[in-house]
Formats: structure tokens, sequence, C-alpha cells
């Protein structure tokens, strides 16, 4: 079949708001993109020829352009993340070049870049909205950073570098996939599987049967762990046997550093190119590129933050490494006097039972995803206004345990939709947890007989599946994920900016888009909430009140080591991309050991190559910008502070703040700066108090 008659039925060249996943195959991908960007070249061609300094006649057509080639690359983007195969990398990587070098022709077009300028400078500028303004001022600067300046040879090396990174970023992530599913431990003895939970034990026997022992059971094995986060971290924080723990903490410090796989080379050639990128831009780092789009104003109040954390979080995350050395003392354990990497989420997790009198997994048959999705949707409502209805089957899905849900407001007129993929599939689907768009909202965009295009988000989590005819039952660090991807779709679903470029997360500086997913995260904690979303799969009792404190009274548990993990990552982010020389003698792994004694209460062991699996700096946007996960938490924490000084056991007062975050930090997206938009709904600038109040680390 020849493009030309492939691209007549192609599922990727549908008009629909929702893309024919049950049709789209890999072989699709090629045809589609390349008649897209055809008919785009030709349109670029037109504007640029006829380019006009007014809103409608030069920023709606590139709202057009900008947004056709997006969701459909993006659809793309998304199956690579969730049902990833040999043939569609293949695909992906041979498109993505061209997708890349028609971004940069968009973004480095003189003509538009002077029309846009025109318009800020015209009597029309008047005439624009606060919106329209902002949109058209980072539309200037975005072209400034794509390189809109640049002439000859600095231009040529400036986009063939945006190439090779944009090559290096899918490499990485594939690495990482590959690595993470070739590794396994397969447990035959059952001496070997004392003290886990039966939860890890069936989803240890479904890893087995679905790798090719079809006999495996629950009682007699065998099991097979992997690095695929549920069944990695039930494993470290229970296994009896130290030896094991060793081996699977090694596995996973060592992921995608040898071989084939070896992702060091890319993190040196990443930097090097990002280094080269800034200086082409006039920057002194690339730390300071990527700041010039931030909320965060410079380096070093970025630095100053993280320090004030840090500050507040090292003696406590010390007091934890001696609590835990004191716990495995109590129990006769020969580590004690020499605790190592993987003896701390054991001893933690016993040390947690005799404190606190619970483990995480004692929460599991309490929380059933589906009788958590009913009290999510409920405090939604609550809080916003919202009603959230199932409507599995309304459209294609790229899996059989993806769900659909539609949103309807207070007039009950549809606003949005979304589809949920809640489960680990570590064959296919990359680790981790995010929320993407489909389509964003737009009025210039909406189809025929609508008013607006309503937004659509995928929401994706890597929780335990289902076993058997049990639904998935939830650790509670699950539920707090779902609630904090949940808040990114509220931002991305609820919001009332109809310009595409601004509604939802669009034009939301990076370190303010982690403010709605963090502020969630707080309900998970609200009595009334976690309650009113339990219900035991045996029995169907909720939560008891007794489990339910002892909880709460851990939320504090081990907040210093937590919150140093957190500042490990940001800080050696922030020094590779600012402090760092990536042609120097000093390698990105011998400066993660030279900053390690400032963040962790145990040096990392000499092998360690945790670097090769940071695919958010690496492979994600966070390069220079993970500090943006504290950062926003201080916007959300204080934004939360708001419903308990109003009363957050008061119903009605709880509703009124939740309509003004509503009116404000969801519905303003990328209209206004995030400081503004704060201030709209706080009355003022968000301080650190609540966030170390929060996590007990408060002086």
């Amino acid at each position: 079949m020849n493009e030309t008659q492939s691209t007549a039925t192609n599922p990727l060249l549908e008009s629909s708001v929702f893309p024919a996943f049950d049709r789209i195959r890999a072989e699709h991908v090629a045809p589609a993109m390349r008649q897209i960007l055809n008919e785009l070249d030709v349109e670029l061609q037109l504007l640029e020829a006829h380019a006009q300094p007014t809103w409608t006649g030069l920023v709606e057509p590139l709202e057009r352009l900008g947004d056709r080639l997006r969701v459909t690359w993006g659809i793309v983007g998304h199956l690579m993340g969730v049902k990833n195969s040999e043939e569609l990398r293949r695909a992906y990587e041979e498109m993505q070049p061209e997708i890349v070098q028609f971004f940069m022709r968009l973004g480095q077009s003189q003509t538009v870049y002077q029309a846009l300028q025109k318009l800020r400078n015209s009597a029309a500028w008047e005439n624009c909205d606060a919106t329209q303004q902002r949109i058209v001022e980072v539309l200037l600067r975005d072209a400034e950073l794509s390189g809109v300046g640049l002439q000859g040879e600095k231009k040529e090396r400036f986009n063939a570098i945006q190439q090779e990174l944009a090559e290096l970023s899918t490499q990485f992530s594939n690495h990482v996939l590959d690595a993470t599913k070739a590794f396994a431990l397969t447990l035959e003895d059952p001496q070997d599987v004392e003290g886990l939970p039966t939860s890890l034990l069936h989803v240890a026997a479904q890893a087995a049967r679905e790798a090719g022992t079809p006999d495996a059971t629950v009682e007699s094995g065998p099991w097979r762990i992997t690095l695929d986060y549920p069944s990695f971290m039930p494993f470290m924080a229970h296994s009896r046997r130290r030896g094991l723990r060793e081996r699977l903490y090694r596995a996973s410090i060592t992921r995608a550093s040898s071989s084939d796989l070896d992702n060091a080379p890319l993190i040196a050639r990443i930097l090097q190119l990002r280094q080269e990128m800034a200086a082409l831009l006039g920057y002194g780092s690339f730390a300071e590129l990527s700041l010039a789009s931030k909320m965060a104003p410079d380096v070093p109040t970025v630095e100053s933050f993280l320090e004030e954390l840090r500050q507040a979080s090292l003696a406590a995350a010390q007091q934890d490494l001696e609590d835990q050395r004191q716990c495995a003392a109590a129990a006769g354990a020969p580590e004690a006097a020499g605790l190592r990497h993987w003896d701390l989420p054991f001893w933690a997790e016993r040390q947690r039972e005799q404190q606190y009198d619970f483990s995480e997994e004692a929460l599991r048959p309490y929380f059933p995803l589906p009788r958590v999705l009913d009290g999510l949707f409920a405090l939604a409502r609550h809080l916003f206004g919202v009603r959230i209805e199932a409507a599995d089957g309304d459209v294609p899905i790229w899996q059989e345990d993806v769900r659909f849900f539609r949103i309807y407001d207070e007039r009950d007129q549809e606003i949005a939709a979304f589809y949920l993929d809640p489960y680990s599939r570590p064959a296919e689907k990359r680790g981790g947890a995010w929320m993407d768009e489909c389509v964003g909202r737009s009025r210039l965009l909406a189809p025929s007989g609508q008013s607006v295009r309503r937004p659509v988000a995928y929401l994706i989590c890597n929780q335990t599946p289902p076993v058997g005819d049990q639904p998935s039952l939830m650790s509670f660090t699950e539920l707090r994920t779902l609630f904090h991807e949940f808040g990114h779709g509220l931002h991305h679903m609820l919001t009332a900016v109809e310009y595409g470029m601004a509604a939802g997360i669009n034009n939301v500086d990076w370190d303010a888009v982690e403010l709605p997913s963090q502020f969630m995260e707080n309900w998970c904690y609200h009595r009334e909430t976690l309650l009113g979303m339990s219900a035991h799969v045996e029995t169907g009792e909720p939560l008891p009140d007794d489990l339910y404190g002892k909880l709460c009274a851990a939320r504090h548990y081990r907040a210093g080591s937590l919150m140093l993990r957190q500042l490990s990552f940001g800080l050696i982010d922030l020094a590779l991309h600012h402090h760092h020389d990536p042609h120097g003698t000093e390698s990105a792994f011998d400066l993660q050991r030279r900053l390690a004694p400032l963040t962790s209460v145990l040096p990392p062991l000499p092998e360690d190559r945790f670097l090769c699996g940071f695919g958010h700096i690496f492979a994600g946007g966070y390069a220079a910008g993970y500090y943006s996960y504290k950062w926003a938490e201080v916007l959300s924490a204080d934004a939360f502070a708001a419903f308990e000084e109003a009363g957050v056991d008061d119903p009605r007062a709880v509703a009124a703040v939740g309509r003004r975050y509503r009116e404000t930090i969801l519905a303003l997206g990328g209209s206004r700066p995030p400081m503004e938009i704060f201030q709209a709904f706080r009355g003022r600038e968000p301080a650190t108090t609540a966030l170390l109040r929060h996590a007990g680390l408060a002086a």
C-alpha cells in the first residue's frame, strides 16, 4: 500500500476529538504525519505571505497550525507511553526529525516574529484583552528561546542540537523501559517470600504466569519480582531476605547503565548539547535558559529556596536513620550496626508498624479502585460543583482496562472528558504516572454545532492491577498518586479560558503547574473524604476510626527523609545544568557523589547510576526544573491552608473556598502569570509556613 492510498482511510487523519485507538496502528503514523506536515507547510507559507499584525490575522492561524500538529503527534506520543512496541518505536523515530524540523521552522519564522512585534507595538494592542496580550508576549519569548534571532551557522548548529536532543530523549526513555522489562527475580523457594504481603504475592504470581509459567500460584509460586513500582516497593519494604533486597536495590540503581542500554553516554551528550544551546542563545548555563520561562526569577533564588528546605529537613532525616538503627537493633538484626540502602525501606516499615501499629498493606483492602473513584468524584462535586459520570464504551480505547468519563457542570452541561488508564503494564507501558492533553479547550477550534471544543485528558497511573475477581486494591501511596494526577486533569479540564494557547495547563509556567496536583493530595488525609471513599473489599465496612487516626499520626513519619530525597533530585538537576562542566574531567556521576553529603544520610554506592533512569530531566520536561515539585508544593500547601482557615470540616465553608479555587487557580489557566492567579485566590503571596507545618518540620 503506498502512502497516498493509505491516507484515505488513515484513522490518525480523522477529525474526531476522540482518537480511533481501536484502529490506529504503527503503519498509520508516517503516512498521516507526512500528509499533515505537507498541508501545514502550505498553510505556514500562506501565513508568512499574508501575515497581518492582528489577532485574527496572525494569532488565530498560529493556534490552528500548532494545534493540529500537537494533537495528532500527541496521539502517537501517548501510545508510545502506554502501548509501546518495536513497530511503533520505529515509526516514531522515523517521523520525529521531521516533526522537530517543522516546529523549529514555525518557531524561527522571522515573518511571524516580526508580525507579533508589530501587533504588540500597534494601536490594536490596546484592544487585545489581558489574556491575548499574555499569549502574544509568551509567543515572542518562546520564539526568542527557539532561536529566532540566530543566523547562518549559529542557526544551523542550534537546529542540529534540537534534532539530536529529541532523538537522545527518545533513546533514553526506551532504554529505561527495556532495562525495566529485562530484569526480574524469579523466586521458587517459599522461604524467599516470607513476610511479603498477600497483595504482592498475587501480583508476583500473575507476573510469573504472564512471563510464561501458566501454573504459577499465590501459594506455591513461582513468584516474579520486577523493578516495576507495584512490585519493587512492597518487596523492599517487606522482604525478610536481606540478600534479595540487596540484589533488587542494586538492579534499580544500575538500571539502563550497561551494554547496549547504557544511558551514561547519552547523559554526557545531552548535557553538552544543552550547554551549547544555552550559549548560542546568550545564556550562561542551561539552567538560566530554563528559568527564562519559569516563575522563579533566577538560579540564586532557586538555590536559596532549596537550601531553606534542606536546612529544615536534614536533622530530621538523620534522626530517621538513627531511629531505624535502633529498631533493627531491638529486633536483634545483625545489620543494625551498619544499615545499608536496601535495609532502609524494610526497617522504616517495621518501625512504622511498631510506632503507629499499622502498615500500608493493612489499608489496601479498604481502598478498592471503584470505591476510591466514587469518593474522588464526590469530592470534586463538593469542592468544584462538577458531576463526573462513567461513559465506558462511548469512545475507542487502547487497552481493555482503560476507563472513560465525562464531566458536567452545575447546569448539567458537558464541559470535559477524560480517559483513565490505571494499572501497571511493564511490558508496554512506561513507569510513573502522568496527565496529558488529548485536546484542549478552544473556541476557535470548536467542532461543528458546538460553541467551544471541550478539553479531553489522559490520566495515566501504574498502580497494582486487579488479581482474579478482585478489583485493584490500592495502597495509600497509589491513592495519593491518583489524586495527584486527577488534580492535573482538573487544571486542564475545568479551565474557563477559551483561547487554546492559554487554556488549562497551556501557557502555565512550569514551576507552577504542579500546584493543582499537589493540592489534591491534601484531601487524602481529610477524614470525611478518606472514610467516604473506603469500603473493605470483603465486608464493605469503611476504614475504622482508629486506623484513620494511625494514618494521620504517621503523616509526618520520615518527613525529613522524604523531603530530603526530593531536594536531592532538585539539587543534582540544578547543579548539572548550572555548575557542571560537561566537557570537564568530573562526570555527572562524580558530581552526584560530591553533592550526596548535602542530602543523603548514607553515601551512594560506588556503582550507583540512578541518573541513568532519571527520565524526568533527561527524557521529560523537568531539565533544570525538578525543583518545581517543591516550589509548587509551597503554593499547594498554602492554597490548602485557605480551606483549613475557613474550616476544613465545615461543608459550606469548604464549598465556598472550593468555588473560589476553581474560579482562580483552575479556571484562569495560563491566562495570567501564576503569581497573580495565586494572589487572586489567596489574597497575598505564598509562604513556606504551611508546607513545613504539613510536613511536621516547622520550627
